[in-house]
């Protein structure tokens, strides 16, 4: 296939804004806890993802790209909220504890495409779908998850509503095949429905997958022995101290303390699910190609946070070390360099205002994140000289190009952590009480405290108590329950 070169794409960014017919599509395409290394061509030599692995071929993809953290121990829910806002992590509804649900004055990223134009479609997890986003940002959907991760196959589904009212609507249970196959099947059938229209898309496709359940076919857990899996290198049979949720529904997924063999065992399956979930990528690629739309369409692969799968001795997300907060970005398509890397500091909501200038439209005033597109066009370009992270009340971080400080208070324990991530990418060396690194954790301690300021940290509901992170899980657990 032909990409259009950058000259190329200039030109047709000023026929865009001339005619919205002009305009590139945009497939966005969102796994579910995937790790950032969790892709063969980004350095994986365990994982097969030959579909990913062709679009990091065709596109750029950012290495140090990180979510915020989470307000909440569902970090998928304000993830997924900032990325569609555009708002940081403490500015994003004007009321409620847990601060993942879109205040309705905050335009979302598919309703800016909407409004100029573009046909929207959603399929798969609209975690925080119910907040009636859905009906301000999308034209079309089908096949969408609303509420709960109990189950890949058969998985609780909701009807696409117009309006965005599902109160009252129950999810059906009609469908016994894998969730990656029922949301590829969807997209495809828009795609098909759409082929040669005159109206650009906008196309939202959240797999839930590889969180767990870690399910899929058999053929696909064949293919990973978990003997054959080398345990992590941060690997650990328990966390050195209590960071806050070390009993969270996550962590209880392996026995404590954690063994090399069911470590293992995760990991196979987690690979065999996402190999899965390649597979269904390639086919919706693959639609993208018969349908003629293939070289005028921007498309992006992410995922809403990683996990750590026995890294640090932890299983889930619900902390701020690189395996949990670091994700895989990449983007493709007409004018994005092919097969280039860019390592500068990024969030994943940094997409938001990207996709916006990509497709030449107007980024709201509300979104409060930075466009890669500059980077995207000049590897040497600056982008963000640091990143401040959180997990609940109880974890803080924030990391420059070289150095991350972390730190912890739960219970009125407080500790504190200093890697040096180019010496230690695996952030297994603490350095906070060496001598010879007192300087650069005054200067980390006082950035943290100058973002936390900035970013609107401390005006909600803060701290959040252990039995608050407790009952809230409990509620989330019983709301996934048929």
């Amino acid at each position: 296939m032909i990409r259009l070169p950058g000259f190329a794409f200039l030109a047709l960014f000023a026929a865009a804004a001339a005619n919205p017919a002009s305009r590139p599509n945009v497939l966005f395409l969102f796994s579910d806890d995937q790790q950032a290394d969790a892709v063969g061509a980004l350095g994986n030599k365990h994982i097969r993802t030959p579909h990913i692995d062709r679009l990091v071929g065709e596109g750029t993809s950012f290495t140090n790209a990180y979510i915020m953290g989470a307000s909440s121990p569902g970090v998928c829910l304000p993830s997924r909220a900032s990325l569609l806002s555009g708002r940081s992590l403490w500015n994003l509804e004007n009321q409620g504890i847990w601060g993942y649900e879109i205040s309705p004055e905050n335009k979302t990223l598919p309703e800016v495409f909407r409004e100029n134009g573009y046909l929207t479609f959603a399929t798969g997890k609209n975690d925080p779908g119910k907040s009636g986003q859905l009906g301000r940002a999308y034209t079309h959907g089908d096949k969408l998850l609303l509420q709960g991760m109990s189950r890949q196959f058969n998985p609780p589904l909701y009807p696409f509503r117009p309006d965005g009212d599902y109160k009252g609507v129950k999810p059906t249970r009609d469908d016994d095949r894998h969730s990656a196959v029922i949301y590829a099947d969807a997209a495809i059938r828009f795609l098909e429905q759409h082929a040669g229209g005159k109206q650009p898309f906008y196309a939202y496709v959240a797999f839930q997958t590889p969180h767990d359940p870690r399910q899929a076919p058999d053929e696909y857990h064949a293919q990973y022995r978990p003997d054959d899996i080398p345990l992590p290198e941060s690997f650990m049979p328990q966390h050195p101290f209590d960071n806050g949720m070390l009993k969270i529904r996550d962590e209880t997924l392996a026995p404590f303390p954690r063994t090399p063999q069911a470590v293992r065992r995760h990991i196979a399956d987690y690979y065999a699910t996402m190999t899965h979930t390649d597979a269904q990528i390639g086919r919706i690629l693959a639609a993208l190609e018969k349908s003629g739309q293939y070289d005028h369409t921007i498309i992006v692969f992410a995922s809403d946070n990683g996990l750590a799968l026995g890294r640090h001795g932890l299983m889930g997300k619900q902390n701020v070390y690189d395996h949990s907060v670091r994700v895989p970005m990449v983007i493709a398509g007409p004018g994005i360099p092919r097969g280039e890397k860019r390592d500068q500091l990024c969030y994943l909501y940094d997409i938001y205002p990207t996709l916006c200038g990509l497709a030449g439209l107007p980024v709201p005033e509300t979104v409060e994140f930075q466009s890669l597109k500059p980077v995207i066009s000049d590897a040497n370009v600056k982008h963000r000289e640091h990143l401040y992270f959180a997990f609940m009340s109880w974890q803080r971080a924030v990391r420059d190009a070289r150095h991350k400080l972390i730190e912890y208070c739960v219970d009125g324990a407080s500790h504190t952590q200093l890697f040096d991530l180019a010496d230690d990418p695996h952030e297994m060396r603490d350095l906070s009480n060496n001598p010879a690194h007192a300087a650069t954790l005054a200067r980390l301690r006082k950035l943290l405290e100058e973002e936390r300021v900035r970013l609107n940290d401390g005006t909600a509901p803060y701290p959040f108590s252990r039995k608050q992170g407790e009952d809230f899980w409990t509620a989330y657990e019983a709301a996934k329950r048929p």
